[in-house]
């Protein structure tokens, strides 16, 4: 019988969706450093290079945690892993605002402003993020089982 949260997926769907977590950021960490790298993006700058190192560690952090996941489905591990993934999340993109590695000069459109605004509300979710990640982990402190992990079938009592 298959491990199910109330109105939550399956342990093995949940898993799926951590593998392919993991592979997404595998295939964006060859994309943007191997091929075709981010030197083949029309609007990036040399600049890149600045915030290129947590841009990787963000994409890293990210992968680890989808793997940690598998392992371990245990509410307050996927809490704890999205305080620490949410965190270098911010750093990278506040990097990315301070550096500011784009030349959008060729285009009619006001793209500088966009990507600023995209930045933005990256940088305020993922403090929102944090925010509730910190409150589910203190609701799981002493319930390890609470919201995943649990080894009783939906149900069960």
């Amino acid at each position: 019988m298959t491990t199910q949260r109330a109105g939550g997926a399956s342990v093995t769907a949940r898993r799926v969706g951590y593998l392919i977590g993991f592979v997404v950021n595998g295939i964006l960490l060859y994309l943007l450093n191997e091929r075709p790298g981010w030197r083949e993006v029309p609007f990036l700058t040399e600049r890149m290079t600045d915030v290129l190192p947590l841009i990787n560690l963000s994409l890293l952090v990210g992968a680890a945690a989808n793997l940690l996941y598998v392992v371990q489905d245990a509410a307050w591990v996927r809490s704890l892993g999205q305080i620490v993934v949410a965190a270098v999340g911010i750093a990278a993109a506040w990097r990315m605002l301070q550096v500011f590695p784009f030349d959008f000069s060729p285009y009619a459109f006001d793209w500088a402003t966009v990507a600023r605004w995209v930045l933005a509300v990256a940088i305020f979710g993922s403090a929102i993020s944090i925010i509730v990640e910190v409150v589910r982990l203190v609701a799981h402190a002493g319930h390890p089982s609470i919201g995943g992990g649990s080894a009783r079938p939906r149900g069960a009592v």
